[in-house]
């Protein structure tokens, strides 16, 4: 029995805390914090009677470390879950490490504004250091590793889907499948359709930065950066069909790059129709995508700020959603001198996930990780001092409990399955 304090009220979050109520017996109360407690409130009050969990709500602006230090130590949690923003990952750090409270999230860390001087100079002295120039990376909240050992506490990043779910496939592999992993190809696919001529399945500013950005794989130990949707790919997916799919940079990679041993590539794909694309080169030629304030009628105003305002919101998009969801990995290698290929992966139904939480599938395969791996922590399965990635523990009780918290996964051992792919790739 724990108590957690989940800092965040979005769609994620929603998820997340209500596995958190189903699975009781370990989260026996729950404090749910948000800069709008009226959406804590709310959500609270629709899961009131169905849950043996005791929910309290605070208000909290997570960008105030002196705010969440005082709720902390008014709450006492045995753990901090952070599905708030990417941006409010080292503020909530900081505030675990003042109170000696164990901290895990879903991303990492990403700065708000990307010109801010102090951080554009920490910034480009990393991407010299790591040899890419990817603004999100994990190498700031790395930096917290020997603070959280010596607070005797235990940091838990990217306990997400992809990041998450994909790295931990990635123990799983290496652990029951292989000797050596050579390489692993990361795929996910969102076949759903919610109908509006463009919106994003998460929040709004990540997905277009993320996407916008600079792609970049690991290849022969450095990376290798490419040009936005330049590797363009095609798949077909089990229970989704054949899709095109675009090499990004994504979190995982780095962690991976750094705890797979022997590992010769890591890339990751990700699936976009041609609707999405052309809205988002369109919104970013005419600066819509900016991170940059700029004035406006005597106010100052973010672009991708002002967008997120007009764009749906991803929260409400499960109704509307149809279609499934494929996210998973190929791995090559060896195994007792034999070259080896498997395909670990998950389907998720966008209208089975709104029937259960009301959501749509992005936020659930998000969510439900987000519940597990608080719940590995707490329980003392995944407990160590320092800041750890997914990856770096024990994958089979994390997989156990994908299967019992509704994201079954599939090993699929067919080498015509990633002959398709690799054909279409390389």
């Amino acid at each position: 029995m724990s108590r957690l304090l989940v800092i965040g009220c979005g769609g994620v979050a929603g998820v997340a805390i209500q596995k958190c109520c189903q699975n009781s017996d370990v989260f026996s109360e729950i404090c749910i914090a948000s800069r709008t407690k009226e959406k804590c409130d709310a959500l609270k009050e629709k899961l009131s009677g169905i849950t043996k969990t005791r929910i309290v709500t605070a208000k909290v602006d997570a960008d105030h470390t002196e705010e969440l230090i005082a709720l902390i130590k008014e709450y006492q949690p045995d753990a901090v879950l952070n599905v708030a923003l990417p941006y409010q990952d080292l503020t909530i750090m900081d505030a675990c490490l003042e109170t000696g409270v164990d901290y895990i999230d879903t991303a990492n860390y990403e700065p708000e504004d990307i010109d801010d001087p102090q951080w554009r100079a920490t910034y480009e002295k990393r991407c010299k250091e790591a040899g890419f120039s990817a603004y999100f990376d994990y190498s700031w909240q790395w930096d917290y590793k020997e603070r959280f050992e010596k607070a005797n506490i235990t940091g838990l990043l990217g306990t997400g889907f992809d990041p998450g779910v994909t790295s931990v496939f990635s123990a799983y592999a290496l652990k029951h499948y292989f000797d050596e992993i050579h390489t692993i190809d990361i795929l996910d696919c969102n076949g759903g359709d919610h109908g509006y001529p463009f919106a994003t399945n998460f929040n709004p500013e990540i997905n277009l930065r993320e996407v916008s950005s600079n792609g970049s794989y690991w290849e022969d130990g450095h990376w290798v950066e490419t040009k936005p949707m330049e590797y363009q790919s095609k798949y077909k997916f089990p229970e989704v069909g054949e899709k095109d799919m675009y090499l990004l940079h994504h979190e995982e990679i780095e962690s991976l790059a750094k705890n797979i041993p022997g590992i010769k590539r890591i890339r990751f794909f990700m699936t976009f129709g041609q609707s999405y694309l052309t809205h988002m080169k369109c919104l970013e030629n005419v600066g819509m995508l900016s991170t940059s304030p700029i004035h406006y009628q005597g106010q100052e105003i973010v672009p991708i700020q002002f967008l997120k305002e007009l764009l749906p919101d991803p929260a409400s998009l499960g109704e509307r959603t149809v279609g499934k969801t494929n996210i998973g990995c190929i791995f090559t290698g060896l195994k007792d001198g034999k070259e080896k290929t498997i395909y670990i992966y998950n389907v998720c139904d966008h209208q089975a996930c709104y029937k259960e939480v009301g959501s749509q599938a992005i936020s659930y395969t998000t969510g439900v990780p987000a519940m597990i791996g608080a719940m590995m922590v707490v329980t003392g399965q995944w407990k160590k001092p320092g800041v750890f990635n997914v990856e770096e523990f024990d994958p089979d009780p994390y997989m156990d409990a994908l299967n019992q918290w509704g994201l079954p996964w599939v090993v699929c051992e067919d080498p015509e399955t990633v002959t398709m792919w690799r054909t279409e790739s390389e």
